[in-house]
């Protein structure tokens, strides 16, 4: 019998990640920060299409998948788009467009809203995941997998 822990349902699992766009432009990477991810197959966390990506790799493996928008962040949904009254804003959270602001839950969540356009009364704030509608290449190399 293998002592070697392959990747499956329940698995604990610490790995580094890229994310490249299209364009080849790298989006994040947990190198830079030198800190890796840790994540449990099938805690709903991720998407089923990641997961299946992660599924029989094991602790030194390299690998680069390509993910539809739909298997990764998702699609951009309207209704996840606001307009708020620009007197909302203030002088420390100055309303400008590309702007990434903290906006308070009723639950006191923090979420993060990227300022879209700014009209004279008017601030349209898009709440969906920066890298909603985007097709990504994630590379991942994995650290370290515990077995359920």
């Amino acid at each position: 019998m293998s002592d070697v822990s392959v990747i499956g349902p329940g698995s604990r699992v610490v790995l580094h990640f890229s994310i490249k766009l299209e364009d080849g432009s790298a989006a994040d990477s947990t190198k830079v920060h030198g800190k890796p991810a840790r994540l449990t197959i099938g805690d709903g966390n991720l998407t089923k299409n990641f997961e299946d990506c992660l599924l029989g790799l094991k602790a030194g493996d390299n690998r680069e998948f390509t993910l539809a928008p739909e298997d990764a962040f998702g699609q951009p949904l309207p209704e996840n788009i606001y307009h708020l009254e620009r007197s909302r804003f203030s002088g420390d959270t100055p309303a400008e467009v590309g702007a990434i602001i903290s906006f308070a839950q009723p639950n006191g969540r923090e979420i993060p809203g990227i300022v879209r356009e700014v009209s004279a009364d008017m601030v349209t704030v898009d709440f969906n995941h920066p890298l909603a509608g985007q097709r990504v290449t994630f590379a991942v190399e994995i650290l370290s997998v515990e077995a359920s």
